[in-house]
């Protein structure tokens, strides 16, 4: 399953500190901020959607995370081996949320843009380095970012404008049958 990250996935998991790798390795599809299909909708917490390919590897994963925090509200499964893990979000981080939710994403605090790394080590056909960091480019909405959007919606951006798209609720609803669809694609 191919899907890009949403804004959710982007700017509000990672201050989760969950391991990347462990991410990865039990397949966490995206974070959401809704989960419709539940009579239960937690507030100021975000729904992670994984996919495990081993059962096994992700009850480990989850055993580990609910001794690191106590930010686990809840964790359910879903048909055709979906699984959710609920977290609470830090309050501190309550007013960069919000910015973030309205789009303003270089007005968040210095000390909500410090949680995320500058630089990422990544691994690229084989070969390690160093990459700057999606959120930092967005942050500090650098040149190279500017003229991809540029290049890819026809036009100049202005140097005030926000670089990256709007936070729209519906890309960040957790919606199972549209994924299945999805994933047949």
């Amino acid at each position: 399953m191919d899907l890009k990250k949403n804004i959710t996935s982007i700017f509000i998991v990672p201050t989760l500190k969950i391991n990347r790798d462990d991410l990865f390795n039990n397949n966490c599809i995206n974070g959401y901020l809704l989960d419709p299909r539940r009579d239960v909708q937690y507030k100021d917490a975000v729904y992670l959607l994984f996919k495990p390919n081993n059962m096994d590897v992700f009850r480990e994963f989850l055993e580990r995370e609910y001794e690191r925090t106590k930010d686990i509200i809840d964790d359910y499964d879903y048909e055709d081996g979906f699984v959710v893990v609920v977290y609470k979000l830090n309050k501190k981080w309550k007013k960069d949320f919000l910015l973030v939710k309205e789009g303003l994403y270089s007005k968040t605090s210095q000390d909500f843009q410090n949680q995320f790394p500058k630089v990422l080590k990544v691994v690229k056909r084989g070969i390690h380095k160093d990459e700057t960091s999606l959120q930092y480019r967005i942050f500090k909405k650098t040149e190279d970012l500017r003229k991809h959007w540029e290049s890819k919606i026809g036009c100049e951006i202005s140097e005030d404008a926000e670089i990256w798209p709007l936070f729209e609720l519906k890309n960040e609803t957790l919606d199972l049958e549209k994924l299945k669809q999805e994933e047949t694609v």
